[in-house]
């Protein structure tokens, strides 16, 4: 069968090897990669995002390395980027294979919706200026439902968020852009492991990504030009490995209270992703732990299967 048609999604917590499966599957079908990890799009954060490039063995992959550290980056450019790219991988006839862990990155593509561009609102900016972030989210949860903090984890974004609905409140007829269209040639697999196992991964692997140079990473970008603060804001292991540069935490606390956090995390993406199979989004969910061969021809047996049930529809 010829899976160019096919839109392949491999998805799931932190930790579960997921890169590994999407490269395998990749080579076998000939396909291209484009990421969905909101940290790995920026320039010298390597180690800490654990983008290990030479896992990908070859195989092309696309929105790594694609803005310098420090930027803010957000869901409607990585939607242009997205775009761009999918279309230019399909107009080369090659499979497309999405390999991330950021659910609302997934989501929100697998969903096919769409955000149009919205101007600055200076009038409304004046009107906001000097509310805390706590009045802001207040207003902005009358508004729009919450299902995660980058919305309301800072002045500005609350403030940008508030923007945007109101000009949708202004502009109706783009809510019909903003709604769902579900890409019906979509394939969600999850790769998942148990929580334990998840757990001692998540441990083995953090004191691996420290021994390979995280904290020295984290120096190196300081000494670049890089605000603390802009490296804190990336959350995880830009956060406490840069407290613990620049003498908030000793070593022994940043490890500990990074561990917990990125514990903390996995248990947040596992939510959000059955947050997506209730909100209408089926996973198919494959065991960590099957040989990539077994793993891979189990995905594409599944992509086999949806091409028949369309075609007999």
């Amino acid at each position: 069968m010829d899976y160019k048609d096919v839109f392949f999604v491999v998805t799931g917590p932190t930790a579960t090897g997921k890169t590994a499966r999407a490269v395998h599957l990749a080579k076998t079908i000939g396909g291209e990669i484009i990421s969905a990890d909101s940290r790995q799009i920026y320039l010298g954060m390597d180690i800490g995002t654990g983008k290990d490039l030479a896992e990908y063995d070859g195989v092309p992959y696309h929105l790594i390395d694609i803005r310098p550290a420090g930027y803010r980056y957000s869901l409607y450019e990585f939607l242009e980027d997205f775009e761009r790219v999918y279309d230019d991988i399909r107009r080369r006839g090659k499979p497309v294979i999405m390999c991330g862990g950021t659910g609302m990155y997934v989501e929100t593509v697998v969903k096919g919706i769409k955000l149009p561009p919205v101007p600055r609102n200076e009038e409304l900016r004046t009107e906001l200026a000097g509310k805390s972030l706590e009045e802001l989210t207040a207003l902005l949860k009358t508004m729009k439902t919450l299902r995660n903090n980058s919305d309301i984890d800072t002045v500005a974004r609350a403030t940008r968020a508030i923007e945007i609905c109101r000009y949708y409140e202004a502009h109706p007829e783009l809510k019909a852009l903003t709604e769902p269209h579900p890409m019906e040639n979509a394939l969600v697999i999850g790769v998942e492991v148990d929580r334990d196992t998840r757990r001692e991964r998540i441990s083995r692997r953090l004191r691996a990504r420290l021994d390979e140079g995280m904290i020295d990473e984290v120096r190196r970008l300081i000494d670049e030009g890089i605000d603390p603060e802009d490296l804190i804001y990336y959350g995880l292991e830009y956060k406490f490995v840069t407290q613990h540069v620049i003498g908030q935490l000793s070593k022994e606390e940043m490890f500990r209270q990074l561990e917990i956090a990125i514990h903390q995390f996995a248990k947040r993406q596992m939510t959000w992703f059955r947050g997506m199979e209730k909100r209408g989004t089926p996973i198919h969910w494959l065991s960590s732990t099957l040989p990539p061969d077994d793993f891979t021809n189990q995905v594409l047996a599944l992509a086999d299967n949806m091409s028949d049930n369309k075609n007999n529809q």
